[in-house]
């Protein structure tokens, strides 16, 4: 137990500039599997919360909101926790929930699933709204305008209700967040969005360092090889290199690297002995030249709006640029 509360410790937290979270650990462990093994996920949380993670992403959409809440609720029984308050927890709202009066219904049934009474952060999961049921892929032509300001209004009411400390939004372009915050009373605190060596999201950091909201990484070591291409972060002989002059491992420099721009990462594994590893980064630094030749690693997007919709049909009254996510 104290091990685990040393762990913890050691790691750096952020304060966001927006709500009454309590501050944000700057690294944490996301839940997203396919397929979903429940008592998979829930020991691998109890897992992370052993080795010292105190901070867990989750989303409606991965169904792993339930198995988290189990996961909190045994590590509280069995003392790995003395209360709820040590941890930060992030959820998300769904495309099919994206409109303005199922925002409040949906993050109820989220805080159910958990066995919460709030979460720490509630995301707008993309900015794509869809009628008809939640599902994945959706359907091309169920796509139909975000109401970014009747949606963010929503939002700002869950977090004066106290059922999330914050509010913010994920994978969205710096034009989606000139829509929101145009119209916000509470701004958004956070931006996940897809962020590694291999997809810097220059431009994005510094619009979000210049208002305030802080940049949270997803996919921080490259994501699925879903296109059987291989993976840019973890195959890059940049990384390896330096990986090989530092003695760490290439996910733990891609993990430092993300750390030293000041953003938070979201890394996912379900093995107990790399999530340790994914924690040793804190006690180094990489030097000038190893920042520089960073810097220079070919930049490719893996994660697109086309994702979210399936091959067939047509999109009948949005066009797929105005939800797309691309910008360097």
């Amino acid at each position: 137990m104290a091990t685990t509360a040393a762990a913890a410790a050691a790691v750096p937290e952020v304060a966001l500039r927006s709500g009454d979270a309590r501050p944000m650990p700057m690294v944490g462990m996301g839940t997203v599997q396919f397929p979903l093994v429940h008592e998979a996920t829930k020991n691998a949380v109890l897992a992370a919360i052993e080795v010292g993670f105190r901070h867990f992403d989750t989303a409606f959409m991965y169904g792993t909101e339930k198995p988290l809440g189990e996961a909190v609720a045994e590590a509280l029984r069995r003392g790995l926790l003395q209360s709820r308050e040590e941890l930060f927890v992030t959820s998300k709202l769904w495309c099919s929930q994206n409109h303005p009066d199922l925002v409040l219904p949906s993050l109820r049934d989220t805080l159910k699933n958990l066995q919460m009474e709030y979460v720490d952060l509630y995301l707008i999961h993309w900015p794509v709204c869809v009628n008809g049921p939640p599902r994945f892929p959706s359907k091309k032509e169920d796509a139909v305008p975000l109401d970014f300001e009747g949606v963010w209004r929503a939002m700002e009411e869950c977090q004066r209700l106290g059922l999330a400390k914050a509010i913010g939004v994920s994978n969205f372009t710096t034009k989606h967040l000139d829509r929101v915050l145009a119209v916000a009373t509470i701004p958004p605190a956070v931006n996940q969005v897809e962020l590694n060596p291999a997809w810097q999201q220059r431009t994005l950091r510094a619009y979000c360092a210049d208002r305030g909201i802080h940049v949270a990484a997803y996919s921080p070591l490259g994501g699925q090889n879903w296109d059987g291409q291989g993976n840019a972060v973890l195959d890059s002989v940049v990384l390896a290199e330096i990986a090989k002059a530092r003695g760490k491992t290439v996910a733990q420099v891609s993990l430092r690297w993300i750390y030293e721009q000041g953003v938070t990462w979201i890394v996912k594994s379900f093995n107990k002995e790399r999530l340790k590893q994914n924690l040793d980064i804190f006690d180094w630094k990489l030097t000038e030249e190893d920042r520089l030749k960073i810097s220079q690693i070919p930049q490719k997007k893996y994660v697109t709006a086309a994702v979210l919709f399936s091959t067939e049909g047509e999109f009948t009254s949005v066009d797929l640029a105005d939800m797309d996510i691309v910008e360097e």
